[in-house]
């Protein structure tokens, strides 16, 4: 009876020790990269049985003349190779995010932050694609806006293609910035090259980078970094044709947010924390606009920007990190199992 008894306790011991906890779990991440004096800003897609990771290269953060579009492909995430270098003279491109069009390209959706002689003269998003084997891409070139969406310093942040149709945040920023009058709005495109306004999205905060998900439903929802009055995030949702939103204040400050939906439609989350110090961080929510940080990158400094594709029961993760000198690109991956609840 004793012996029995010690199996079942031992039995139970094993069970909750793979039993992930409620708390925060410490990761790290391995670079992939780190050739250029600045390699930031990065995104992460699955596509035709390889990942793909984009960033930019440049000599700074900001200000920067010279921003070009890296490209990395690998079959396992471990092995990278270089298959693109994206630039346009006078273009300062930032920002590249990934998304599969419906024809079966990669698409890359760039910030274009326009230069002559050293003065930025505005911004227009530029766009580029690649061939169906994912091995060549296109010159990157200035989308097109409809008339109700020509402005000074457009932004489109992230496009996620939704029935064949691909929606994205334009958000306008003038050349004193955060001094000057902001807008937003959520857009969508047919083909990535043309895009027309959709609704109006009014924030205060000086509402800026954003990422906007579908759910299987076909609701639509938004995380919004903000970065004047409180400064938290926002968690957006709106229902089709998406012309009216609903708004929610979260309880952290974000920068350079991104989420998916997992089958069970939780909600992972990656996002620059600023408290006590910049680190990036993996935050798991729900659909009802809360979210609890579970994940700490070892990571400071000029840090974030974070791709997040689950494969296979993995979440693999990119980001950027300055925290072993200047700033370097970073894959982690993480057994979805493991995350703490």
């Amino acid at each position: 009876m004793k012996v029995v008894l010690q199996f079942v306790i031992l039995s139970i011991c094993l069970l909750w020790s793979n039993i992930p906890s409620s708390g925060q779990m410490q990761a790290e991440g391995r670079m992939i990269w780190n050739q250029a004096e600045h390699n930031a800003f990065t995104d992460l897609i699955r596509f035709n049985d390889h990942f793909y990771c984009s960033f930019r290269e440049g000599s700074g953060h900001i200000p920067g003349t010279d921003g070009t579009v890296r490209i990395l492909k690998s079959a396992d995430g471990k092995q990278w190779e270089s298959v693109a270098l994206l630039k346009k003279e006078g273009v300062d491109l930032r920002d590249p995010k990934l998304s599969i069009t419906p024809k079966g390209k990669l698409m890359v959706i760039i910030g274009g932050s326009i230069y002559e002689k050293g003065k930025l003269m505005g911004r227009n998003p530029h766009v580029s694609f690649s061939d169906k084997a994912g091995n060549a891409f296109t010159a990157p070139e200035k989308v097109k806006v409809s008339k109700d969406l020509e402005n000074w310093g457009s932004w489109f942040w992230r496009v996620t293609w939704h029935h064949k149709v691909g929606y994205a945040i334009d958000y306008q920023i003038g050349p004193e910035e955060r001094r000057g009058p902001t807008a937003m709005y959520l857009v969508k495109t047919k083909d990535g090259k043309k895009f027309e306004k959709v609704s109006e999205i009014s924030l205060d905060g000086f509402p800026n980078e954003a990422t906007v998900r579908f759910d299987k439903n076909g609701t639509l929802y938004a995380m919004i970094r903000r970065e004047t009055a409180d400064q938290v995030g926002i968690w957006a949702r709106s229902n089709a044709p998406y012309t009216s939103w609903e708004f929610q204040k979260m309880d952290v400050r974000l920068g350079g947010p991104n989420f998916i939906f997992t089958d069970n439609e939780e909600v992972i989350a990656g996002t620059r924390m600023y408290q006590p110090a910049a680190y990036t961080a993996l935050l798991k929510g729900n659909k009802s606009g809360e979210f609890k940080e579970v994940v700490k990158y070892t990571s400071s400094g000029d840090t974030s920007y974070p791709g997040l594709v689950v494969h296979e029961g993995v979440l693999w993760v990119s980001y950027y990190s300055s925290h072993e000198g200047k700033s370097a690109i970073y894959i982690s991956e993480i057994d979805m199992k493991t995350l703490p609840r």
